[in-house]
């Protein structure tokens, strides 16, 4: 009996972690879906602000108490302008999502949205973490060894 709950416990912590991606499989990942050179940004740009918003984890979160707002999955896409969380004051909801599609292991819906996040005029400058950590600087490690 106690095997059984330990491994409930296990596959439930499973379950909520959700899929962290290894660096060269969310490069290979985000260049399938047509992110490589997406409105003249290059794949490690996108991967270095996936690892610095998420570090690859699609089930993050982060609760944001002065907007009343939530980052969602592996880009962090807030639900105060991009997606419907159903509890977000005055959320815009760009992306025509529930934010729940954004933790989904398969990412499609969430590189869609982070395309229309890239194709507002301040592009790829909206994630913070992009500016802070990724800007101006080499970004070749990020798909280094990872044949894309």
């Amino acid at each position: 009996m106690k095997s059984l709950l330990i491994l409930g416990l296990v596959l439930l912590s499973v379950t909520v972690q959700g899929k962290v991606y290894e660096r060269c499989e969310l490069a290979r990942t985000l260049k399938r879906l047509g992110m490589d050179g997406f409105k003249g940004i290059s794949l490690p740009n996108w991967v270095c602000l996936a690892q610095w918003e998420s570090s690859y984890n699609t089930r993050a979160t982060n609760y944001n108490p002065g907007s009343k707002s939530t980052d969602y999955g592996i880009f962090q896409i807030n639900s105060r302008y991009w997606c419907n969380d159903g509890k977000t004051p005055k959320a815009v909801n760009a992306c025509g999502i529930s934010c729940n599609v954004l933790l989904q292991d398969d990412i499609t819906q969430a590189v869609k949205c982070a395309k229309r996040v890239v194709s507002d005029p301040q592009g790829i400058r909206a994630w913070v973490a992009w500016k802070n950590h990724c800007q101006n600087r080499d970004l070749t490690q990020y798909t280094k060894g990872c044949g894309v």
